[in-house]
């Protein structure tokens, strides 16, 4: 494997994109399409919390 794609998964692992280790292994594997899906919304939901006003 490259180390850039290495360097990736290590990054997406230490900001918490990922949480098993066992994925940096499995960084050429495809994605299934609900994975990429759930990671964005997690991403969204991150960068947009959902929140209520004090008013």
């Amino acid at each position: 494997m490259e180390d850039w794609k290495r360097k990736i998964g290590e990054n997406a692992l230490t900001k918490g994109i990922i949480n098993d280790p066992n994925w940096l292994e499995k960084l050429d594997d495809s994605m299934p399409v609900w994975a990429v899906l759930q990671l964005m919304l997690e991403l969204l939901e991150k960068l947009e919390p959902q929140y209520t006003s004090y008013d």
